[in-house]
């Protein structure tokens, strides 16, 4: 897996897309900071100031997973987002996965 993440778009994962293998886990963990694996879904919270800021970044995430479409489980509270990231059509995690949390790493910067 290459590490410029933010550049890669999705492959489509209705099968022919495999899993990270267990081995590579723990480089892809390194390559987006902040996420976690928890029971087999890469996953991270975001905290915000407010509602409206929290609202914004569930709409940006959401531009992210039209474009590449690879869509989260996302749950929203008053000033927290978790969005939670597994491969549904595998069973597990691919390096669309992974894709997604680098891209949404990147809108923190921005």
């Amino acid at each position: 897996m290459t590490t410029d993440l933010v550049s890669q778009k999705c492959h489509a994962c209705e099968g022919g897309v495999e899993k990270v293998a267990q081995d590579e886990m723990a480089f892809c963990l390194q390559q987006v900071p902040g996420w976690e694996l928890a029971d087999g879904v890469l996953q991270r919270t975001f905290k915000f100031k407010n509602y409206y800021e929290a609202l914004a970044f569930v709409n940006a995430t959401a531009w992210i997973s039209h474009r590449e479409n690879h869509h989260p489980d996302i749950a929203l509270g008053y000033n927290k987002v978790t969005l939670r990231y597994r491969t549904h059509a595998v069973g597990g995690l691919t390096q669309n996965d992974f894709i997604c949390a680098a891209k949404v790493n990147a809108l923190l910067s921005i």
